[in-house]
């Protein structure tokens, strides 16, 4: 495992990339005032809404709200986690990450050599599957499936000649290792791990090999196997046919789900080219949520035996807590026997595809399950199924379609009252509310929007004697923080500032407030900054004077406490 990024080498970075430039390499931009504009490459539009200023460092999109610095747009455009997008920046500005040595193992594996090691082993293995005369039964296999040439070149499929050593002999052993392409014997010796196998490279979505699938050509078992988890592969975290499906259409509509190689092959040869598979684990929450990165539809096609069937279940359980509003998934359930492969050459694509969208709704096919076995026509089946869906529905995101599985378990079980869901979602509603009212005067809000925009205005802050420990406002330990940041960073900028933040519950707060259009000019936006500390620094005093009379009231004052309301009562 490789060491962390230090914090100031991505200050740095940023620093050394003009986003302007970078965004333009991916998206066209042009001149416009002061900022440069484009059709938003996140969502669909008419007239460009996308705008990036070079002297802020960041872009945003007046119309579905993305935004952020150079290492934002990385992630979100090419489907990226922060530290591939890191090294994605470096590259672009032609520096090498560096990483604190500090907290690194004193044995540790070297992703870029087992990276490179990976790439050249699928390398080996396509041209096996060329060239090698004993390969004649893996191509016999992939003809007998109906695979044709151009899939078999767009899938990377290769051959693993069945010998010990056709891996092992030609790389060097720890890489080899390192990767997962070998399994170490006592005395020190290794053997190839895949071997008179058809061979699936496993891609991440900047088409980097991180490990491989392999089939058997007889009936020998394991039938399918894996790389285990390396540095480089974490198979839970991982689907198979992503890149593929992402180098074609980076938005789909919808992702199918399916539960092996061959039938995200399968479907792309036929023209389905938008499913994926996980890698011989059920699906989880890590795969889901890394699918709605790139689309709001999910439809999981799993086969129809009976293992399929609960696999099917499981995945809807990890679904559960993935479903904020405006993401879907459905149910494709197959007749048993029948799996997406063998059902696309059966119907063709046309039907195949019809099917895919009128797939059932997550919300039928859970209440369908929960009720399967209980008599919703008397008292005792209803209770048994509000009991059984208890557990499931508090899983859900609070927003409209978890009232919308209330209201359908409601209709189902003729309770119009369902104290377990209702008193969550009102309680938090009503606090949501609550506090969007208290935000909107909030002097708060204005100075840590100001403050981000504006880093230079730490000067008013410095200026005036603010009681942290005393200010008990809501926001006011994040408006100290962003002091505190840009305090210890006196040069520090607004792409660098809410870098920060990334990760932390605050982040999409930061986002907003940073994006936060106070529409006044020149001067006056410090002198709102002043106002906004000023009136901070009153309603800490306000609050703290109706504590300690509220405690005079009550139990009586020591002479400091005394002494203090009475300052407190003179500065008003």
């Amino acid at each position: 495992m490789a060491g962390r990024i230090p914090r100031s080498f991505i200050d740095d970075l940023l620093v050394r990339v003009d986003i302007v430039d970078l965004i333009d390499s991916y998206v066209p931009l042009k001149k416009s005032g002061s900022s440069y504009v484009a059709r938003c490459p996140f969502h669909t539009e008419k007239t460009p809404s996308f705008a990036v200023t070079r002297n802020k460092q960041l872009y945003h999109c007046f119309g579905c709200g993305a935004g952020g610095n150079a290492i934002s747009f990385l992630m979100d455009y090419s489907h990226l986690g922060f530290v591939e997008a890191v090294e994605d920046l470096a590259d672009f500005a032609g520096v090498q990450v560096p990483r604190e040595s500090g907290i690194v193992p004193a044995k540790k594996n070297n992703l870029t050599e087992i990276f490179q090691v990976l790439e050249q082993v699928a390398g080996f293995y396509v041209q096996q599957l060329r060239e090698n005369d004993a390969a004649k039964v893996a191509v016999d296999y992939l003809k007998s499936r109906g695979l044709t040439g151009e899939v078999a070149k767009e899938f990377q499929l290769g051959y693993a000649p069945d010998s010990w050593d056709a891996v092992s002999k030609r790389y060097k052993t720890q890489h080899l290792i390192d990767a997962g392409l070998v399994i170490a014997k006592e005395g020190g010796s290794v053997y190839d791990r895949f071997r008179g196998r058809v061979v699936f490279p496993i891609r991440d979505r900047r088409g980097r090999v991180l490990g491989f699938g392999g089939r058997v050509l007889d009936d020998s078992l394991p039938k399918y196997l894996n790389s285990p988890e390396t540095a480089a592969f974490h198979k839970g975290r991982e689907v198979y046919g992503l890149y593929e499906l992402l180098s074609k259409n980076a938005k789909p509509d919808r992702i199918v789900v399916v539960e092996g190689y061959m039938d995200v092959i399968a479907l792309a040869q036929f023209g389905l080219g938008y499913s994926v598979a996980t890698l011989g684990t059920a699906t989880s929450k890590e795969h889901l949520e890394l699918l709605f990165r790139f689309t709001t539809e999910l439809v999981l096609c799993f086969d129809g035996d009976k293992a399929g069937k609960e696999a099917s279940w499981r995945a809807v359980e990890a679904a559960l807590p993935c479903l904020r509003d405006g993401r879907q998934v459905k149910i494709m359930q197959l007749a048993n026997g029948v799996d997406p492969d063998s059902l696309v050459r059966e119907v063709g694509l046309e039907d195949f595809e019809l099917r895919v969208r009128s797939a059932q709704t997550l919300s039928n096919y859970f209440f369908e399950r929960l009720s399967l076995g209980l008599n919703l026509g008397d008292m005792e089946g209803r209770a048994s199924l509000v009991n059984k869906a208890k557990a499931y529905l508090q899983k859900l995101p609070n927003g409209i379609f978890q009232d919308l599985m209330q209201d359908k378990l409601k209709a189902l079980t003729k309770i119009e009252k369902l104290d377990f869901f209702q008193k969550p979602t009102t309680i938090k509603s009503l606090s949501h509310k609550q506090k969007q009212a208290d935000k909107k005067l909030s002097p708060v809000r204005i100075a840590i929007s100001l403050l981000l925009q504006n880093p230079d205005f730490i000067e008013v802050i410095e200026q005036k004697e603010i009681d942290w420990q005393k200010t008990n406002l809501a926001g006011a330990n994040l408006l100290q923080q962003v002091v505190e940041i840009v305090t210890q960073n006196p040069n520090i900028n607004q792409s660098q500032l809410i870098e920060y933040f990334r990760g932390q519950e605050s982040e999409n707060y930061i986002n907003i407030m940073m994006n936060h259009d106070f529409l006044i000019l020149g001067e006056g936006l410090k002198d709102e900054f002043s106002g906004a500390i000023d009136r901070l620094i009153q309603q800490g005093k306000d609050n703290r004077f109706d504590e300690l009379h509220a405690k005079q009231k009550m139990t009586g004052l020591s002479e400091q406490e005394q002494l203090e309301m009475l300052a407190l009562a003179n500065s008003k």
